[in-house]
């Protein structure tokens, strides 16, 4: 696979993010705080306890944040293979690590310590489970880039 072009970045990263987040969707109510993390984020936003957050503005902040964390990935496998020459699986394990790491180390430095009303014994349990919804994630971004390019 060649570098994506900026124009087909920019085309794809949306759809690739939209479908990804689609994936996630399936994953996170079958955990017991899977979907604690889109209120975490309304919460953080309004300034209000996590169980009170606004639950339309946490699906809408979940489904921004997925299609543009889709952009980033397109963005960091097109990097990876511009900065090393190296091809698309190799591009895609480099970006998924490194995408998995950015959504998992972001959630847990920056919304989920300023949230309000939760409990410190559910801490844990809700970076766990965001940790595997966040996997769900860029598995399915690989594999949907890898498609789109034929890989």
């Amino acid at each position: 696979m060649t570098a994506f072009s900026l124009l087909s970045g920019l085309a794809l990263g949306p759809v690739v993010g939209l479908l990804a987040t689609l994936a996630m969707d399936r994953v996170m109510p079958r955990l017991p705080e899977g979907t604690t993390a889109p209120r975490v984020a309304a919460g953080v936003l309004t300034d209000t306890p996590v169980d009170g957050a606004p639950e339309r503005l946490a699906t809408w902040v979940h489904y921004v944040a997925g299609v543009g964390s889709g952009l980033l990935f397109v963005g960091l496998v097109a990097a990876v293979q511009t900065a090393l020459g190296v091809g698309t699986a190799v591009a895609l394990a480099v970006a998924g690590h490194a995408m998995f790491a950015l959504m998992v180390g972001f959630f847990a430095l920056v919304p989920l310590p300023r949230a309000r009303g939760l409990a410190r014994q559910r801490l844990s349990r809700i970076r766990r489970d965001w940790a595997l919804c966040a996997a769900v994630y860029v598995v399915t971004a690989a594999l949907l880039v890898a498609l789109a390019v034929g890989a």
